[in-house]
């Protein structure tokens, strides 16, 4: 019996944060309940969609519900890897007047790191937090600082067809568990928008969950037990995204597919998804709800299939159907 009630409070934990997000973001909830996954996880989230869609304000929201440090980078074509990371500064000792090398920390050192507009940064910046994001620790003139528990970074980016902007090196894209796609609000959607912010102002955030409450969410999903036959269909399903001649999905559509990197991310995904809806137990349907944002940054379409305007998203539906 304690078991149960451990997940019904994580169930109970979710709706609420959906509910004191709801103040201020409108819609959205199956992106919210994703960047959930992401957190509870201990892994990355990249949000992708036009400027004015609400994804930095979600983020922001999302952070002042979360009892955690947070800091914000705009990135810019001008942007250098040392101010993510920090620099050494020269300083002066008061007592002695000798001068000290001193690290003096950069917005990488947080609980939350929101990248904003990271595909606008030049590409030796990008990979400024490659280290962070993998290692969850940073290493500057030959130093290594770790990272405080739990970290994690939430981008967002332009489409890449915009101007000004550069695309992320998939060993980048590849560190983000999920990639999230933000899209335009439903009508009745954005009219409560207008009458929130063009009337009220931006609402008033509470804090709703801990540190340790994250954490805690987090040890908890990683125990949920998945069943010999769902593994081995998370397996198929992203074997199945890899061109050969018994995978005709993907060798009609694909040069590349999905690596083991996926099938770790599809399991953990499943699990928090579980977790977040009160679940002991993962689901064929919690696999299928995550396969998208887990792999669609994965794949990479050949040239006949992007020429046509097909999406990774439609090949993953057709692989979902196809792989029983």
């Amino acid at each position: 019996m304690a078991e149960k009630e451990t997940y019904k409070r994580a169930k109970d934990i979710y709706d609420t944060l959906l509910k004191t997000m709801g103040k201020a973001i409108v819609g959205q909830q199956e992106v919210i309940e994703q960047i959930l996954i992401a957190i509870v996880t201990g892994n990355h989230a990249l949000l992708e969609g036009f400027p004015g869609l609400g994804k930095t304000m979600m983020v922001r929201t999302l952070s002042e519900c979360l009892d955690l440090g947070f800091n914000r980078v705009q990135c810019t074509p001008d942007l250098m890897p040392s101010d993510i990371t920090g620099t050494y500064v020269i300083e002066e000792e008061a007592k002695t007047g000798k001068k000290v090398f001193r690290f003096q920390q950069g917005p990488v050192f947080s609980n939350i790191l929101l990248a904003d507009e990271i595909n606008r940064a030049t590409p030796k910046t990008q990979s400024a937090l490659l280290e962070a994001m993998q290692e969850k620790q940073v290493t500057v003139g030959g130093q290594t600082f770790p990272l405080e528990a739990p970290f994690f970074v939430l981008a967002t980016q332009n489409p890449i067809e915009m101007e000004g902007t550069y695309p992320l090196p998939e060993a980048q894209v590849d560190r983000f568990l999920l990639k999230l796609l933000v899209k335009y609000p439903q009508f009745e959607e954005e009219r409560r928008i207008v009458d929130i912010y063009a009337a009220e102002g931006s609402p008033k955030i509470n804090k709703v969950l801990s540190k340790e409450k994250i954490l805690e969410m987090g040890t908890l999903a990683r125990k949920i037990p998945m069943s010999n036959d769902l593994r081995d269909y998370v397996l198929r399903v992203v074997a199945a995204t890899r061109p050969s001649k018994d995978n005709k999905i993907a060798l009609e559509h694909l040069d590349y597919g999905a690596s083991p990197r996926a099938s770790i991310g599809l399991v953990l995904a499943s699990k928090a998804r579980a977790l977040l809806y009160g679940n002991n137990y993962v689901s064929k349907k919690d696999i299928e709800a995550v396969a998208m944002p887990v792999m669609r940054h994965r794949l990479i379409l050949n040239f006949e299939s992007e020429r046509e305007g097909m999406s990774t998203d439609q090949v993953i539906e057709e692989i979902l159907k196809e792989v029983k």
